[in-house]
């Protein structure tokens, strides 16, 4: 992640467990039921039924070739210690293979990480109640240089990205083969998990638009994502290395309810020569860092050709 910024902008109108140790829409009133509100343009899809509490409208679409799903992985942010932040990649198999697959391989942006190595995650499947993941015995233990806080969000990595997989707010039960396991890195997982609190587990600034690595050939640069921030304000900024060239604000949605909600614009990019740029933002923190959990970012690079 980026270094934090703090932003204030000129005027903005506001708008109306286990909690491991991190932390849909109407034309009327349009709410994001998930950090997840949206995928790609061209990977959307009618949402499912909503289940009992909180589903992740359009998180894959089965086409050949293969499956775009959502997986969550994990980042650093300045004062609340390592958050999920989701990003859509492409996988063979089905949904639940597929999550597997890319929680395994890892993420696209190099500035986030994954919890799971190769071999430690075998399968998914899912009975329309639990989902069941099967993991390897290496597993129960924490290993060395993992803290408590990272072993915790490798284990939502999984219950958030297997939710998004199958639709469904579903609880997800950990196996070894035919049998649960007891503990997953250190954590309890003896019973089946559900997702923890959004606020308290997800990054409050996700970008799904430009993906890391976009190219821009036009005049117009679409920026799309997730949030909770002060007054439903977020700041950005276009950079080139260390410059800033541009910047600005978005407003979501919402922001007085404990989940994620939706914000866009388009950035003007015409006046920009053909490089390299990075998209860059942040929550507002109204302490100015004195207080709380601070501010949340996250950034994109991208290219105007």
């Amino acid at each position: 992640m980026r270094p934090i910024a703090r932003f204030r902008p000129a005027l903005v109108a506001p708008v109306a467990i286990l909690a491991l140790a991190l932390a849909g829409c109407s034309d009327a009133e349009p709410v994001a039921s998930d950090p997840v509100d949206d995928p790609p343009a061209s990977e959307t899809e009618e949402p499912a039924p909503e289940p009992s509490e909180d589903p992740e409208p359009s998180e894959t679409e089965s086409a050949e070739g293969g499956t775009t799903t959502a997986a969550y992985f994990i980042a650093d942010t300045d004062r609340a210690g390592p958050r999920l932040y989701r990003e859509f990649q492409r996988a063979g198999g089905e949904p639940l293979e597929a999550a597997v697959e890319v929680l395994t391989a890892g993420p696209v942006d190099s500035d986030y990480r994954t919890g799971w190595q190769g071999g430690q995650l075998v399968s998914a499947t899912y009975d329309g109640g639990v989902i069941a993941v099967v993991v390897d015995a290496s597993v129960r233990t924490r290993p060395g240089g993992m803290s408590k806080a990272e072993a915790a969000a490798a284990v939502e990595q999984v219950v958030y990205t297997m939710q998004a997989a199958v639709q469904e707010r579903a609880p997800v039960q950990f196996r070894t083969t035919d049998n649960p396991i007891d503990m997953v890195f250190g954590v309890p997982t003896s019973e089946p998990i559900a997702n923890g609190p959004m606020l308290d587990v997800l990054s409050h600034v996700n970008l799904t638009s430009p993906e890391q690595a976009a190219v821009v050939d036009g005049d117009t640069l679409s920026v799309t994502g997730v949030g909770n921030s002060f007054e439903a304000s977020v700041g950005w900024e276009v950079r080139q290395g260390d410059h800033r060239v541009l910047d600005g604000y978005a407003t979501m949605v919402g922001w007085m309810e404990p989940k994620l909600f939706p914000f866009e614009v388009d950035v003007d990019v015409s006046g920009l020569a053909p490089g390299d740029y990075t998209f860059w933002v942040t929550t507002d923190d109204p302490t100015g860092g004195t207080e709380g959990i601070g501010a949340m970012t996250d950034d994109k690079e991208f290219t105007i050709e």
